[in-house]
């Protein structure tokens, strides 16, 4: 029997927790279709599996965050690992649409798994430092996230769009197994009252910076959420592929997250962190605005679409590890509730992405539309990343004056 851990984890627990919560998003992608014709629902209703779950991640982040701060990191997470399991089963036996979307939502609580990895990293080490292992975190769980479609595409055809889901019974318990014997508390000075942590918002409230960084963290995962609401229609209307090739284009978009994410690992720690994510907002944009003018001028391809949304991941894989590292130093004995916050910020951005998105798109305009919500949402990310960029300018032109 496992003994209880006591010391810090490894980064290998940490990236199996958070690729689990991001595993959990996408998997099950190349079975919405399958599933709309078993409940005979709309494919826009069985969307909100994808909209509300993300819904429903951002209220639970507001909660976690606080509660990780007050009781520490350890229970929360583990509590959270237990429901996820008991929602995965109530999704597996599910006989209606709504049952089903019930315990859809309930499976959010998963995302305490991302929350809490990137607090147990800024718990144990400083800004620069936690931007470059939160870049590595990110390339090495990228891979979870770009293999997950496939196998959910190869489980639905093989086994029905059910087995997805008994696959996350077993990843969950395996992964409670894991934290329970090696991620030990690394929240060493817990609040005094749970109160006091929701009392902290106001102070990260106050602060332009944790906007900039947090908005900036915000949309540029929000294009990929509009990508993950709009991506399996139109590969099926317009591209008309099966599940299991469906999933693997859905893979591409983390390919170039990996890429992106290793060279944040490699120079997060040489450039500052603004340097970062408007490198990664430049590249998500330029590749974008490449891919619409080739979809408006007729070539309709996997190269014009996947090819264009492949530089989204390449782009947030630099810019998210430092936006997020820094929304969470700019109070770090808030580490927890920033965290939260931000992540509230950004699942909330993308369930409102994603919903408009699956809204607005039809067979007709669905490969430029898709394009040029995904560019919006980039644009707003470098516009946010410029803007911390100003505060730190302005910051330093004030040094000089306030020392005199």
């Amino acid at each position: 029997m496992f003994s209880a851990a006591t010391t810090p984890p490894r980064m290998v627990t940490l990236v199996l927790l958070t690729a689990l919560a991001v595993l959990t998003l996408n998997m099950f992608l190349p079975s919405l279709s399958n599933i709309a014709e078993t409940f005979q629902v709309d494919y826009a209703l069985v969307n909100l599996s994808i909209a509300g779950y993300a819904g429903m991640t951002a209220v639970l982040m507001l909660i976690i965050g606080p509660l990780s701060d007050r009781f520490g990191r350890r229970p929360v997470l583990l509590t959270g690992l237990a429901i996820f399991i008991l929602a995965s089963l109530g999704c597996f036996l599910a006989t209606n649409i709504w049952v089903f979307l019930s315990f859809r939502l309930l499976q959010g609580v998963i995302i305490c798994g991302w929350v809490l990895s990137n607090a147990v990293i800024r718990d144990t080490v400083p800004t620069q430092a936690a931007a470059s292992l939160l870049g590595y975190l990110a390339m090495a769980w990228s891979v979870a996230p770009m293999l997950g479609p496939l196998f959910g595409g190869v489980l639905d055809e093989l086994f029905g769009w059910r087995a997805s889901f008994l696959a996350f019974i077993g990843f969950g318990v395996a992964i409670f197994g894991l934290c329970w014997a090696d991620l030990g508390e690394t929240n060493k000075t817990p609040s005094d009252t749970f109160m006091t942590q929701f009392q902290s918002y106001p102070e990260l409230f106050r602060s332009r910076r944790f906007w900039g960084y947090a908005l900036c963290m915000a949309f540029s995962t929000g294009a990929f959420y509009a990508f993950l609401g709009g991506a399996p229609l139109v590969a099926v209307t317009v591209l008309a592929m099966s599940p299991a090739t469906l999933g693997l284009y859905l893979g591409t978009i983390t390919v170039g997250f990996t890429l992106g994410s290793f060279l944040s690992g490699r120079y997060a720690k040489r450039f500052p962190l603004t340097t970062m994510m408007i490198s990664g907002g430049i590249v998500a944009c330029a590749g974008l605005t490449v891919g619409l003018v080739l979809v408006l001028a007729g070539i309709v391809n996997v190269i014009s679409l996947f090819g264009a949304t492949a530089f989204v991941g390449l782009g947030n894989g630099l810019s998210i590890p430092s936006s997020n590292a820094g929304a969470m130093s700019v109070r770090p004995k808030l580490a927890g509730s920033a965290s939260g916050l931000s992540g509230a910020l950004t699942v909330g951005s993308g369930a409102v992405l994603s919903s408009i998105t699956g809204a607005i798109l039809t067979e007709e305009n669905g490969a430029y539309a898709l394009l040029a919500v995904m560019l919006f949402s980039s644009a707003m990310a470098l516009t946010a990343a410029l803007y911390v960029l100003r505060i730190d300018r302005r910051e330093e032109r004030k040094r000089p004056t306030t020392s005199t």
